[in-house]
């Protein structure tokens, strides 16, 4: 899978929030400085050619959905991460936010409840 440049992962999360929509829509989503409509649909173009995007004809107009799963990005994202930074060792991924404080210990007994029971 591609990765997405900054732009293109910002216009992604708003197509993932949306779920369909327009150019315009999605704009609307961005946050402030809101990007040229023009800007948004060339980035949106490319997101198609790299087989993200996919879209809907409504006349001269499309309506774009996601072709990749949020969660299936994410995954092969953080896969990608976890190999560079550490060693692709989940344990390092939660002692290092346990060290800098970032995850609290009521998390943690969350974790390890989620690993001993995935079916909750």
């Amino acid at each position: 899978m591609k990765r997405l440049t900054p732009k293109e992962e910002e216009i992604m999360q708003a197509i993932w929030r949306l779920e369909k929509a327009f150019a315009k829509d999605v704009r609307e989503a961005l946050p402030e400085p809101k990007p040229h409509i023009n800007t948004v649909s060339t980035v949106m173009r490319k997101l198609v050619k790299k087989g993200f995007l996919g879209f809907e004809d409504f006349g001269a107009t499309h309506r774009y959905f996601a072709k990749v799963a949020k969660e299936d990005y994410s995954q092969e994202y953080l896969g990608e991460k976890l190999a560079g930074y550490f060693g692709d060792s989940y344990k390092e991924v939660v002692a290092f936010f346990a060290k800098e404080e970032k995850v609290s210990v009521a998390d943690l007994k969350e974790i390890i409840r989620m690993i001993e029971n995935p079916e909750d």
